[in-house]
């Protein structure tokens, strides 16, 4: 099922990313863009989800925010860097340890070739 859905993702990913003329916008705006492909394509998508942090019983006071979330399934983090970042891999883990989900696809808009800014993430649980 989170192989399908990844593919589906990427492919509507690749097409913000060509539509809208490849890097250069805000990270905002390919959020933006990718919620209302996913939606086009009848994909299930969630916008700016919130997650409660629990340490010790207790929900600390800023939950955290997924990007989006595919399917019930796929966290997506977006992303408008020229440069990549190990700590893009790092939160996405965190937010699939949080929510116990198995995949997460960080996306980076601001390669010039989308393929280049695709990173998958799996949760080992």
């Amino acid at each position: 099922m989170e192989n399908l859905l990844s593919e589906q993702v990427i492919d509507a990913a690749i097409e913000v990313h060509r539509t809208l003329g490849g890097p250069g916008l805000l990270e905002s705006l390919y959020e933006d863009a990718l919620y209302h492909e996913l939606k086009l394509r009848n994909i299930p998508v969630e916008s700016q989800v919130l997650i409660p942090v629990v340490y010790k019983g207790r929900s600390l006071r800023e939950p955290m925010r997924l990007d989006l979330l595919v399917g019930g399934k796929i966290i997506i983090e977006v992303k408008a860097t020229e440069k990549e970042s190990i700590i893009y891999k790092a939160q996405i883990l965190t937010y699939l340890r949080l929510t116990k989900l198995k995949l997460g696809l960080v996306i980076n808009f601001g390669q010039g070739r989308l393929i280049d800014g695709l990173t998958r993430v799996v949760n080992g649980l």
